[in-house]
């Protein structure tokens, strides 16, 4: 209850704060204004113990309640932040995972990390997927890369941090798993996509020089 107290203060006193002339942000920067309360939020929890997830979880909401404009203008910046944030964690995760970690690592461990990926993550997409209209070709693509999501990342950064026993034999076979699923899922995305005829958007550049599109469209 701590953090939702937390949450819903602090946006609250600050979007108050923020309708005073004297407070009143530049509109350029007003994207910046629920990072900044982000900053504020988390040392807060830390200090009060309160659940920082919780607390985050109530700020938005409030945030979006009480101050559609700054939540509207930090829309489009939020939808980079958490990219970076994530690139940021997986640098970290990445310098982690040593030669030394993984050298102590048993043939049952690789097997636990290979059938994870071959047969436990597949075989639970196809199911969640029977009663889907997709064709059976897709569902095979969908069941083969993912949902991957960052979450395994974040357990595994947590399970290391948390000190608690086995700890870091957890964090190496999440390691491992992970590793394992990018080389695996990076090297097979082409083909599958040449296999199911998908056309690349629009929009994206041809490499083409500028000179030379221009002369295409006169």
């Amino acid at each position: 209850m701590l953090g939702l107290a937390v949450g819903i203060a602090i946006p609250a006193v600050i979007t108050l704060a923020w309708r005073l002339k004297v407070l009143t942000a530049e509109p350029r920067l007003q994207a910046l204004g629920p990072l900044a309360i982000a900053v504020i939020l988390y040392p807060t929890c830390h200090l009060t113990h309160a659940n920082p997830y919780l607390a985050a979880f109530a700020a938005g909401s409030t945030l979006a309640t009480l101050d559609r404009v700054s939540a509207e203008h930090f829309e489009h910046f939020g939808d980079l932040l958490p990219e970076t944030t994530k690139f940021a964690a997986l640098l970290v995760f990445g310098e982690l995972i040593t030669p030394e970690r993984i050298s102590h690592l048993t043939v049952g461990d690789w097997v636990v990390a290979i059938i994870a990926i071959l047969l436990v993550r597949p075989a639970t997409m196809m199911l969640s997927l029977i009663r889907t209209p997709l064709p059976a070709r897709e569902r095979s693509a969908a069941a083969w890369f993912g949902p991957k999501g960052f979450a395994s990342v974040v357990y595994g950064l947590l399970a290391l941090q948390a000190g608690i026993p086995q700890g870091e034999h957890v964090f190496d076979l999440v390691a491992i798993t992970i590793a394992l699923s990018i080389v695996l899922h990076s090297s097979t995305d082409v083909p599958v996509a040449k296999a199911l005829r998908v056309e690349p958007p629009d929009n994206l550049p041809t490499g083409r020089p500028d000179a030379e599109s221009h002369r295409e469209q006169q």
